[in-house]
């Protein structure tokens, strides 16, 4: 086994930059649950895996496995825009523009990719209807998805689908229609190349369209913004469902942050989120899967050693934090239950441990360093907050600075309304202590005390990302500020004196 100081780093937090993220979630119930097509919306809090997960999908390469991935800068927004339905409820105005681009994604898997087309006889008119619509109108059998909806395009149906074109109010020339009119008529060609295309899938092989990085283009006051991320969830839920009833293994998979899921309005968006939505957890009561055993296949990795029991190979668990905790649970209670956190902990761990004297240093990690490193992270972990919650709150800087003045991790509702009046100067005139404290608890930057443990995994604080459901109660009286913040917001005390 590899000495401590011999190792440069336990990996990235970013999973386009660890390759190794990729591995960890092989056993993930999110992962699993979306590859046998049982669900198909991916929900995670910044940080939790989606990513990673979206990269094992697209980056699996297998001749009954295909794959097509979609990130922020491929989304043609601009050309997207003018794809709206009129006169159709706000929410559903994009959801045939979104059908239609999943429909060119899977045909440009099933042109360029599938090496069984036609899989079968019957099949084999629908591939050539497919391949004339693709080829006369993009020029490709594998066209740019960035042109998808060019203006510059003129879509071509004459020896492929049959298209009803008397309510196109323009003078068409060789069966064409260009693609500025694609909304009076995308109904119609949807209808032609979802049967072509479901006729055309072999039943035999999984076939996924992902979707990522939607976060990227956010705003909370953008409804144009979220009534295409409903469109999208909206096509994608009716598509899948569509192919599981005709016994055809075709998923499009959408990764989306649970945050942005939360403010989105649409009907039957419970049972979408209770029959179609998989959440990526860690150490919760609804998965097996631990950050600690995701550390360990890092481990084991790293230092060419087995998984199981690599943790106490880095950490010396025989010696416990204060308050009787072990190591992994103390490292665990500051983090939001993601494996970016965790990978930086250990690598701040990692610093601190090779900072010391070489007669300073142990064998393994001990209590000295872990305290050393929790400064490095704790400002790590404040700047996460910053990058995920300044565009939901607009006084959030002000915020932090009254729960910098409580001096310490836990309070009650009284020390807060104090604190806001001595620093109203900084606070807006139209918000009130229980309004600021709801809008803190809703990014976990504090947990409130529920008598029995309220429900939420028999702890006595309920805490927002330990529990995506929980809500704030307007009638807590006792608060505690995440401990990953202790450091980075000067905090000396864990409780108020008096």
């Amino acid at each position: 086994m590899k000495k401590l100081y011999e190792i440069e780093t336990f990996g990235g937090i970013d999973a386009d930059t660890d390759s190794l993220l990729d591995t960890c979630f092989e056993q993930h119930e999110a992962y699993l649950q979306s590859k046998r097509h049982k669900r198909f919306l991916v929900l995670g809090r910044k940080g939790s895996g989606k990513t990673a997960i979206f990269r094992k999908f697209i980056s699996t390469r297998s001749h009954d496995f295909f794959s097509f991935g979609h990130t922020f800068s491929d989304y043609p927004w601009h050309h997207h825009d003018k794809q709206a339905a009129i006169g159709v409820p706000e929410e559903e105005r994009y959801v045939h523009s979104w059908r239609y681009l999943i429909l060119l994604s899977i045909a440009k898997i099933l042109l360029n990719q599938d090496q069984s087309q036609p899989w079968s006889e019957g099949s084999f008119e629908d591939i050539r209807k497919l391949e004339k619509f693709v080829i006369d109108s993009y020029g490709t059998r594998d066209p740019d998805i960035t042109e998808i909806f060019s203006p510059a395009k003129t879509l071509r149906f004459k020896s492929s689908f049959e298209i009803p074109l008397t309510k196109l109010k323009i003078r068409l020339e060789a069966s064409g229609v260009p693609l500025e009119h694609l909304p009076t008529i995308i109904q119609d060609v949807n209808r032609n190349l979802t049967t072509a295309i479901l006729a055309t899938l072999n039943p035999s092989f999984d076939y996924y369209v992902c979707f990522d990085q939607l976060d990227l283009g956010f705003s909370p006051g953008d409804k144009n913004y979220k009534n295409r991320l409903i469109g999208l969830i909206i096509a994608a839920r009716d598509l899948n469902i569509k192919a599981r009833e005709v016994g055809k293994k075709l998923s499009a998979l959408v990764f989306l942050r649970d945050d942005i899921y939360q403010t989105l309005r649409f009907e039957d968006k419970n049972k979408v989120t209770e029959a179609f939505a998989t959440r990526i957890e860690w150490d919760t009561e609804r998965t097996n899967q631990t950050l600690k055993d995701l550390m360990q296949k890092r481990f084991s990795s790293v230092f060419e050693i087995q998984e199981t029991g690599a943790w106490e190979n880095v950490f010396d668990e025989q010696e416990q934090m204060p308050g009787r905790q072990t190591k992994y649970q103390h490292m665990l209670d500051r983090t939001f239950l993601r494996p970016r956190d965790m990978i930086k902990f250990c690598n701040e761990t990692l610093d601190a441990y090779k900072a010391q004297s070489t007669e300073e240093r142990g064998k393994l990690f001990n209590n000295r360093v872990i305290n050393i490193a929790r400064t490095e992270y704790s400002q790590y972990f404040l700047n996460e907050l910053d990058d995920e919650i300044f565009k939901h709150i607009k006084n959030y800087e002000a915020y932090i600075e009254i729960l910098k003045s409580l001096d310490s991790l836990q309070f009650i509702y009284n020390d807060f309304e104090q604190a806001c009046k001595v620093r109203a100067k900084i606070l807006p005139c139209d918000c009130d202590p229980s309004s600021i404290l709801n809008e803190l608890f809703e990014f976990s930057l504090i947990g409130y005390y529920a008598p029995g443990g309220g429900g939420y995994g028999g702890s006595e604080y309920v805490w927002r990302y330990k529990d995506s459901r929980a809500r704030f109660n307007e009638s807590a009286t006792s608060f505690r500020i995440h401990p990953g913040l202790k450091e980075v917001l000067g905090l000396k005390k864990f409780t108020r004196s008096g």
